[in-house]
């Protein structure tokens, strides 16, 4: 492969990147704890657009449960965002020949 092909390529994945990054800012990923009772809903970016607590949760002299639901919600909608990420770049390196391994600069 002469340099021109590789910097045509490189251009191409970074440009691949660039829509895939836009792209997943709109992707929404959920978290949820307590069996449901507090969900997270994300972006795959990390901007929270919602949060649901059932009310069976809402106890004014245990706030501290609440506090406790609605953080592992949010930290399992993080870790699905970043499960997602990771696939889509694994897809993306695979299409240029590359392996999906790569730990890639975000």
């Amino acid at each position: 492969m002469n340099i021109q092909q590789m910097m045509k390529q490189a251009q191409q994945m970074q440009q691949r990147m660039q829509d895939m990054q836009e792209r997943l800012g709109d992707t929404e990923v959920e978290g949820a704890s307590g069996g449901g009772m507090v969900s997270v809903t994300m972006t795959c970016k990390g901007e929270v657009r919602k949060i649901g607590i059932s009310p069976d949760v809402i106890n004014p002299g245990d706030r501290e449960t609440l506090e406790d639901l609605v953080m592992a919600a949010v930290n399992m909608a993080r870790q699905k965002a970043d499960e997602t990420l990771a696939e889509e770049t694994r897809k993306m390196m695979a299409e240029f020949g590359m392996p999906g391994d790569v730990k890639l600069p975000f």
